[in-house]
């Protein structure tokens, strides 16, 4: 598996520490990895079963993985409020990923993927104008019909559940628990106060997003509506996407990267990606290459 070590890049007096893991040649691309609300950059190499870690098996797999501590996290804590909002992040981290391609090898380009709250901000940097440098973006936990009104009610748990967050205790290894282990952080009230906004703020600059998206929610998640309804949704507010996928992952909680079946989630992730770097290398229509393009909206179980 790659090794995974801490690296921190510095952006406009704001410090952003992470893990970083690259592959042993030329990587195929950059995947930029954003955490959620109330975890770090720790989110995407489980600590638990090395097996599990989406920074090690994708520089295995010949990406260049980044995992950065978003703004409000890790070494930018201390960020005032007015710089940790959606789109203070979006400009951040754009100028991150020049800064961080200036010093590394990037392949075709760069693959965003998102987890619950890093989702959102990984959709609104496809949104913004440098958006459609990506290759794509891909991620889980994050749609736009919650099953609760947040800010006011609390997302619903079931038996079983350790809490709404993790879904059912059993699809965690026992040692995600311990103490030391859950990569956990106190969430910048900056960025919780935002989630009642959300489901307006994907519908304003939903049409601005250019790349292909793939969203995957786990079979057991308890934030967001695993509904058809919602799946139609969401593939057609993205009018100007070429491909839209929604995936359902059997045998997962919200925190899909976490679980026993983290593996299977991150080999579907990392070949989607393949596919958005295959896409990128690919001549343009009217080359007289022969198209190979996949549907534009697919749900997949």
């Amino acid at each position: 598996m790659g090794d995974v070590g801490g690296e921190a890049i510095c952006i406009d007096g704001a410090r952003l520490s992470g893990l970083v893991a690259r592959p042993s040649g030329t990587p195929r691309a950059l995947v930029l990895a954003l955490h959620g609300a109330g975890m770090t950059s720790g989110y995407f190499d489980a600590r638990t079963d090395r097996r599990l870690s989406l920074l090690a098996l994708g520089a295995e797999l010949g990406f260049t993985m980044w995992a950065p501590d978003r703004p409000g996290y890790g070494a930018s804590a201390d960020l005032a409020d007015a710089r940790l909002g959606l789109h203070d992040q979006v400009d951040l981290l754009h100028r991150a990923i020049e800064a961080f391609s200036a010093t590394n090898e990037t392949g075709a380009g760069c693959f965003v993927v998102g987890h619950s709250y890093g989702l959102k901000v990984a959709i609104a940097m496809a949104a913004d104008r440098r958006g459609s440098r990506l290759l794509g973006v891909d991620g889980s936990g994050a749609g736009i019909r919650y099953t609760f009104n947040p800010g006011t009610d609390r997302p619903p748990a079931a038996p079983g559940d350790r809490s709404a967050i993790w879904g059912p205790t059993a699809l965690y290894p026992p040692t995600t628990f311990g103490r030391g282990v859950i990569t956990t952080a106190r969430a910048p009230g900056a960025q919780t106060a935002e989630a009642p906004a959300w489901p307006a703020d994907f519908e304003r600059f939903a049409p601005e997003v250019v790349v292909p998206v793939r969203f995957t929610f786990g079979d057991h998640e308890r934030l967001w509506s695993l509904s058809e309804e919602h799946f139609a949704e969401l593939r057609a507010k993205l009018v100007r996407s070429p491909r839209v996928e929604v995936h359902l992952h059997r045998a997962a909680g919200h925190n899909l990267s976490l679980g026993y079946s983290a593996r299977a989630y991150h080999l579907k992730l990392l070949a989607f990606a393949e596919e958005c770097v295959d896409d990128a290398g690919r001549p343009a229509r009217g080359s007289g290459a022969v198209s190979r393009e996949a549907p534009r909206h697919r749900t997949t179980r």
